[in-house]
């Protein structure tokens, strides 16, 4: 299975990790080292997320992160990964639409 990074999941990267550079850049670099770990072990099993509870849906899935959710599609021949969001914050629709 191909990974693929959405743009939005990309800069929410960036921000999480820019913000916790500001109190410490060790963490910050094993923060995101770590992020692109887990999401490695989709390729494998690309099902280990549970189903995102805002959709319902079978094919919207997401891993627990820390404090962060790690939202990603599950598709033929590859796994989406949508955003990063705070575990407090509700998706909003637009972030998980094609």
């Amino acid at each position: 299975m191909k990974i693929i990074w959405s743009p939005l999941a990309v800069d929410r990267t960036t921000e999480i990790a820019e913000y916790i550079t500001l109190d410490n850049p060790a963490s910050a670099t094993k923060w995101v080292e770590v992020l692109f770990d887990k999401v490695q072990l989709l390729k494998s099993s690309p099902k280990s997320g549970r189903i995102v509870p805002e959709t319902q849906r079978d094919d919207i899935r997401e891993l627990i992160y820390g404090n962060y959710r790690i939202i990603y599609r599950i598709e033929k021949n590859k796994i989406s990964i949508l955003t990063i969001r705070h575990g407090k914050q509700i998706l909003p629709e637009k972030e998980i639409q094609p």
